[in-house]
């Protein structure tokens, strides 16, 4: 019986089995941000430890980071100051490389890695976030922990950690223009639940998969954590080769040739089996947008607000809460919902390609009046590339604010957030209650269906604009 990409990184990274049923496993990258590696690094200090390989840690400034264009160290999250700081001097001191607010490369971790060639097919990566299996779509093992268990893999560089089912999602057929991995992966959830993928480590395969370019497959690893998996991965193929090739972190000369070459060699084996098997079909997928507070509320944009329906008592009853939270009646269509504001960013979709997409919507066009929108690139080569091709321009006479790169309103802190009750359509992965802000109502969707609703002002498909 052949063996699963997923099988194949855990044997060669476990160390040891455990007692109680678990492995240890060895960890080839940490990386941390400021929210909750100054935390994994205080405490490591505090009992007098050492980072046992610190050139194979990283620190990103990013969660809780001021995006105004003029920024400082000051953030708008109370005693967020206390963080930055803390972290600047905990990295320094343990010799980690540090992206800080000055560097031309700060920006949202998960960003980051991938653009730095630091996650590469084959690895072991974790940070203290728990949408760090969006680097599986390179090909690695990655996933979240908690800062108790960073401070571990800092000290030893292994992991006790209980191994995950497998499950294969198989994407059939191809896109049709305007649907993008961010519809594919709310689709998912949305069919299956966002607890279908518990207990599992996800693979995504597929002709659509295929078809991806490279950030669309991190868009769609990404939200494998919403779907409750362990970690998403995507095997590597000639583009993942190609969008690592003079990355500055990625290898050189001989070595590059003999690491391309190990890569192709990580897929799973024709006969590999599977605990858990699911297909979606994506060709008749239409854009997405989610009506409720967990992204399993999504429907297509043609759809209408669903009943609680069939389901078990405290489904519906979940159902009924987010309906009323949501302010939205059963029946009634998603699409010309009217809206208060719109968001582009985060680790899911904020990278160069999503930025161009969202511009060729509204090139020449004006967000509607009274709606408030903004855009904060993914990292601070993101938003340079973003000047170079003149797409700052696009987002600003259209009427969005352009910032600097960080987490900004994908979470409310304390910090920056929306209005009151405010209707918000975002390209984030979550839209639970006051993720943006108090009792803010968060439609999640494409930048494409984003930047096509702050035209018009409310819930649009973004096909009429393509």
């Amino acid at each position: 019986m052949g063996l699963s990409l997923f099988e194949k990184l855990w044997q060669e990274h476990r160390v040891e089995r455990q007692d109680d049923a678990t492995d240890l496993i060895y960890i080839d990258r940490v990386f941390l941000h400021e929210r909750t590696g100054s935390i994994a690094l205080s405490s490591l200090q505090a009992d007098g430890r050492d980072v046992f390989y610190p050139q194979q840690v990283f620190c990103c400034m990013d969660h809780i980071v001021d995006t105004y264009p003029e920024r400082s160290d000051e953030t708008t999250m109370p005693s967020g100051k206390d963080f930055i700081v803390a972290t600047r001097s905990h990295t320094r001191a343990a010799g980690i490389t540090l992206f800080d607010l000055d560097d031309p490369r700060q920006g949202i971790v998960h960003v980051v890695s991938p653009e730095q060639g630091i996650v590469q097919p084959g690895m072991t990566l974790v940070c203290p976030d728990s949408h760090t299996c969006t680097q599986g779509a390179l090909g690695a093992l990655a996933w979240g922990i908690g800062s108790s268990e960073a401070e571990h893999a800092l000290a030893t560089k292994t992991l006790r950690v209980k191994k995950p089912r497998t499950m294969r999602v198989h994407f059939d057929g191809s896109l049709a223009l305007g649907v993008s991995a961010k519809d594919m992966i709310l689709h998912l959830i949305a069919t299956h639940g966002a607890n279908g993928g518990s207990g599992y480590a996800v693979e995504f395969t597929g002709q659509a998969v295929s078809e991806l370019d490279m950030e669309a497959r991190m868009t769609l690893c990404n939200m494998a954590v919403e779907f409750s998996a362990f970690t998403g991965l995507i095997a590597p193929d000639e583009k993942t080769v190609a969008f690592l090739q003079g990355r500055p972190y990625a290898p050189v000369g001989e070595a590059w040739q003999q690491a391309a070459d190990y890569w192709r060699q990580l897929v799973s084996d024709a006969d590999s089996i599977y605990d858990c098997e699911l297909r979606v079909d994506c060709t008749s997928l239409e854009p997405q947008v989610t009506w409720g507070t967990s992204p399993q509320h999504a429907t297509g944009i043609s759809g209408a607000v669903p009943a609680p329906g069939d389901v078990d008592t405290l489904e519906r009853a979940g159902r009924e809460k987010a309906l009323a939270y949501m302010d939205l009646q059963v029946g009634e269509p998603i699409a010309g919902k009217m809206l208060d504001a719109a968001f582009i960013g985060s680790c899911t979709n904020s990278r160069i390609s999503d930025l161009r997409l969202a511009a060729s919507v509204l090139k020449g066009r004006k967000v509607a009046p009274g709606l408030r929108a903004i855009c904060v690139p993914g990292s601070m080569l993101v938003k340079a590339q973003a000047e170079a091709e003149g797409l700052d321009k696009v987002f600003i006479e259209a009427g969005f604010e352009w910032r600097a790169s960080g987490c900004s309103m994908c979470f409310f802190a304390g910090g920056e957030h929306f209005g009151f009750q405010q209707r918000v359509i975002s390209t984030t992965n979550r839209n639970f209650e006051s993720r943006q802000g108090p009792e803010t109502r968060t439609h999640l969707a494409s930048p494409v269906m984003v930047a096509a609703s702050a035209v018009r002002g409310c819930i649009t498909d973004p096909r009429e604009f393509l």
